[in-house]
């Protein structure tokens, strides 16, 4: 650094801890942690108290990379708040309801004032001062109206801002690269493209008519207080997915990490070769550390959710505040204002009054299989020397139904657990506090399939109302079925004796005889989208739910043709579908309007629930 350089970086740093009535560094050098560990604490925690500063180096106390001179990236949004925030996340909920998830729902409504750019730890707080210095430079000229319109194309929905208020806003972008160049030694590219505030990119085709629908609801005159707000993250996980915690996990070995409701954590999807079904690798945002997760104990959250916003200019109001005094932590943050949580059962009964004016299909996986458990070698753990059956474990089901051929049928065609029974019924009883109207059911032929749906109806008070059509066309893919020949499943005769309510008067797309070992994943998804196109189509007044019990598999194969998408690559469909949890759902309703079909929440949440290891009483007398 140059000596006149040298000398502006000690006026201003001088001028700053004049003004500062304590310093946050030094009560933690204080503690003894060391200068570049205390400065990087503080830079990751918005530099709000040492308190907190602290609080993140007691848990970070094993991250392999506390001492690595990584800095934080950090961007500058201009973001809305009062009635108009509050009417684009209603613009933002219901276009994920209606639509599905889009590249918009990855962050909080903004418009981008600059690039992520780095910057030294130890040089934050000029960052501040330069955030401060461009607000009150343009605090006379600020337009107190964003005059905004409406922009709509087939991969991007947003309002731009009109040019001469562009420019301003634009010049105070600028400003503030050039304060955070003389202050905080920084490279700041401020945005020079058109300004926007997007509301849906990178969605579907078919969702643009529905989407602009919405966006036309949000008045963009509404009242609006716009402030500039200073957000950092870390760097090496830009790519990666956020993962968020849902329940308490105690690691069973010394390579998987402890989780704790309410924590974030950074997945590579690239980089899961060494994770066993169920199990991703990640890194905590807690603890920085690096592990085994289950992941059924965490759902998908927003990138912007592991941001830490650090200060904001408020220009209607000319007052540089921190993200300390924005009120009640729980309640605002990373720049929304949440309201307060619905009950589940009212939200659940009100998203699904629409569903009952519409023909809608829900696809669920069936519960958990036998063989799941026991492994391949199940049969043989269950059967005499004379091939009667009998139950070694509780999670075996009580019996079994008669077929033609005795027990070995069962080896490539397994029954559901007790678990999975249990799961069965949890997911009927659920759908029925909900407030679901199924008007029909369909099912594989598959045992497990068939039995899902049978406990499933019974929960519904629905099994002897309804009968059970079983469709071979949404079998599993034979591939990955273990026999090598045409699979022996239980006729319709066999099931009605074995008292499963199922129609005989039905005619399915395809035939049980149809079904082909080995075919081609082309061969597949074909014969997936000629049977739900079907399915649909036996239902053609029904202005209800259309339930179809399969396996995981169906939950791509049938649900993407009814959205005209086509076929997933066979290796993505694979990874995707061995992630499937028992009893998953995909559910998707009929546009009145188009006629097509949109995919939605389903109408309940998946039962997640850990596993439970033999236990031989044995073991545990004395002196064994």
């Amino acid at each position: 650094m140059a000596a006149g350089e040298t000398q502006v970086y000690a006026k201003v740093n001088s001028k700053l801890k004049g003004r500062s009535t304590t310093s946050l560094l030094d009560p933690l050098l204080g503690m003894g942690f060391p200068a570049h560990t205390a400065l990087k604490a503080l830079a990751a925690t918005g530099r709000k108290t040492a308190e907190e500063a602290a609080e993140w180096l007691h848990c970070h106390c094993n991250d392999p990379s506390l001492d690595d001179p990584i800095p934080q990236e950090y961007a500058l949004f201009l973001c809305p708040t009062g009635p108009l925030l509050e009417k684009l996340q209603e613009f933002w909920r219901e276009s994920k309801r209606q639509c599905t998830k889009n590249r918009a729902h990855e962050v909080f409504p903004h418009i981008t004032l600059c690039d992520f750019f780095t910057c030294e730890d130890q040089k934050v707080e000029y960052l501040y001062e330069a955030l401060k210095r461009a607000g009150d430079r343009m605090l006379g000229s600020f337009p107190s109206v964003v005059p905004l319109v409406l922009h709509s194309s087939i991969s991007y929905l947003g309002f731009f801002v009109t040019d001469s208020h562009a420019d301003v806003i634009r010049e105070f972008a600028m400003m503030f690269a050039t304060e955070a160049a003389v202050l905080a030694d920084c490279t700041v590219k401020p945005c020079t493209k058109q300004l926007h505030l997007t509301l849906a990119h990178k969605f579907y085709p078919h969702h643009q008519r529905t989407l602009e629908q919405l966006a036309r609801a949000v008045h963009p005159g509404l009242s609006c207080q716009w402030t500039a707000m200073l957000y950092s993250r870390d760097m090496r996980f830009v790519h990666y997915q956020t993962l968020r915690a849902l329940f308490q996990y105690k690691p069973q070995n010394m390579d998987e990490l402890p989780l704790t409701p309410g924590d974030h954590l950074f997945v590579d999807p690239t980089q899961q070769e060494e994770a066993s079904e169920g199990w991703v690798i990640g890194v905590s945002q807690r603890t920085g550390c690096r592990g085994f997760l289950p992941e059924n104990y965490t759902e998908r959250v927003r990138e912007c959710d592991t941001w830490v916003k650090h200060r904001m200019y408020t220009f209607s109001l000319a007052v540089d505040l921190n993200s300390r005094k924005d009120g009640d932590v729980s309640s605002r943050r990373n720049g929304e204002v949440h309201p307060p949580p619905r009950p589940r059962s009212m939200g659940s009964v009100q998203a699904l009054q629409g569903a009952i004016l519409r023909k809608s299909v829900l696809v669920v996986r069936h519960g958990e299989r036998v063989d799941q458990i026991f492994g391949k070698s199940w049969l043989q753990q269950c059967s005499t020397p004379d091939g009667k059956y009998y139950r070694p474990d509780l999670n075996f089901p009580c019996s079994l139904p008669r077929r033609g051929n005795g027990i070995k049928d069962f080896e490539n065609d397994p029954p559901l657990s007790s678990c999975g029974i249990f799961q069965s019924r949890t997911a009927g009883e659920a759908l029925l506090s909900s407030g679901i109207q199924i008007t029909s059911v369909f099912t594989s032929p598959a045992l497990r399939c068939v039995q899902t749906a049978k406990h499933i109806l019974e929960e519904l008070k629905l099994e002897k109302k309804m009968k059970i059509k079983v469709e071979p066309g949404i079998y599993e893919w034979t591939k990955w079925e273990a026999s090598k020949t045409t699979p022996t499943l239980m006729t319709l005769d066999e099931l009605k004796e074995a008292n499963f309510n199922v129609s005989t008067d039905y005619r399915p797309a395809f035939p049980l005889a149809s079904l082909m070992p080995a075919e081609s994943y082309g061969e597949y998804v074909d014969r997936c989208a000629v049977s739900i196109e079907y399915i649909v189509s036996c239902c053609p007044q029904d202005m209800g739910v259309i339930l179809i019990v399969g396996h995981g598999s169906a939950l791509d194969s049938c649900i993407r043709p009814l959205l005209r998408l086509p076929p997933r690559d066979s290796a993505d469909f694979a990874q995707l579908v061995r992630k499937i949890p028992s009893l998953g759902m995909c559910f998707c309703e009929e546009n009145q309007e188009g006629g097509q079909w949109e995919l939605v929440a389903p109408p309940v949440k998946t039962l997640t629930h850990g596993s439970n290891s033999a236990f031989n009483w044995k073991n545990w007398i004395p002196g064994n």
